[in-house]
């Protein structure tokens, strides 16, 4: 009666097991979403959050063009070492060796009016 009691406790608790969540996919493009980690030269780069975006929204016309700040995460020396921390569009950010730059970020931002827009996109160049 014992190992009858010890299979159905095992399979009760193995029931409420969750299975991990599977790492979102490497790009290769040099473009990711927030926490999607993407190719740029021999640097990965995951975007974490959006901090600051002050861009004008689509179709206005602005005086200043605005800003876009973005906190990421940078594996760079072949993934041994890594930087978390802003990077800012058009800024390049050194590394070593290495230069990456957050060079777009689409859709921007609508107006009030507007529904909302689907998830940016973050273009990063390695230079």
């Amino acid at each position: 009666m014992k190992p009858a009691f010890i299979l159905a406790s095992a399979l009760s608790l193995a029931a409420c097991a969750t299975i991990p969540d599977q790492p979102p996919p490497i790009r290769s493009d040099g473009v990711a979403a927030l926490g999607q980690p993407t190719r740029v030269g021999a640097l990965l780069v995951t975007p974490e959050a959006v901090i600051e975006d002050s861009r004008c929204p689509i179709d206005v016309r602005c005086i200043w063009a605005g800003r876009l700040v973005i906190s990421a995460v940078v594996k760079y020396s072949g993934g041994s070492e890594e930087f978390r921390g802003r990077l800012t569009l058009g800024e390049p950010l050194v590394l070593g060796r290495e230069r990456v730059t957050l060079v777009s970020a689409e859709p921007r931002k609508a107006d009030r009016a507007s529904p909302p827009l689907p998830a940016m996109l973050f273009g990063f160049e390695a230079r």
